[in-house]
């Protein structure tokens, strides 16, 4: 097993990594669903597309795709309707806060770099106690690129006075890993999470693959 030296700093992605924002997700989209009568979709048929965010969302609730002539007003539509909803029942996953305390108690710095905006990202941290002691967040906005480019990574090793190879990123998409090993960091998959529909995880060619956010413990050397 892998086992990591000299990490002094862990990001993580946000939806299906750390939080479980799928059933607010599609709620949003069953709202948008729900003015133009039609019927509400199972929580389940949502969850593997949350990672995609509003894209995904949209799609999964409409079959409209970012060519579609009115995708641009759905998404909008979207986002207004998931800003007031963001925070009812998103919740951190199981074993989420202990694998936070312990990197507090080893005092291993840990922070968010997410691809979803800052207009949610900082609101949704806020509002959720489990974020007081984050370093940083960085939203999909925060740099002019998002993942999988490396810079919103490199933009929280910066914030935390690090080199990039002194933080490890932890996400469930393949874009994570893609901006991890991008930016010169360990990578960790989180199967546990939303993945996306049919991924191959293997494929993604992460450092570490982990089933709990807890297994992630087995990888860092905090003594």
């Amino acid at each position: 097993m892998t086992r990591w030296r000299g990490i002094r700093a862990v990001l993580f992605d946000l939806d299906g990594t750390l939080v479980d924002s799928a059933p607010d997700l599609g709620h949003a989209a069953d709202l948008m669903r729900q003015r133009r009568g039609l019927p509400p979709l199972d929580e389940a048929y949502y969850r593997p597309r949350a990672s995609s965010g509003a894209r995904g969302m949209i799609e999964a609730a409409f079959g409209v795709t970012p060519e579609h002539p009115e995708f641009e007003a759905y998404r909008m539509e979207y986002l207004d309707t998931y800003g007031q909803v963001l925070t009812r029942r998103t919740r951190p996953f199981d074993g989420v806060a202990e694998l936070i305390a312990a990197l507090d108690r080893a005092q291993v710095a840990w922070g968010v770099v997410t691809n979803k905006v800052e207009r949610f990202a900082l609101p949704l941290t806020a509002a959720i106690p489990l974020f007081a002691t984050a370093a940083t967040v960085i939203g999909g906005d925060t740099t002019p690129h998002s993942k999988p480019h490396p810079a919103p990574l490199l933009e929280a090793a910066r914030r935390l006075e690090l080199p990039p190879e002194a933080c490890l990123y932890v996400g469930d998409d393949e874009r994570d890993i893609v901006a991890g090993r991008a930016a010169g960091m360990p990578t960790v998959a989180a199967r546990y999470g939303y993945l996306g529909v049919a991924a191959d995880v293997e494929a993604w060619a992460a450092d570490a693959i982990i089933e709990s956010p807890q297994a992630l413990l087995n990888f860092l050397d905090l003594a």
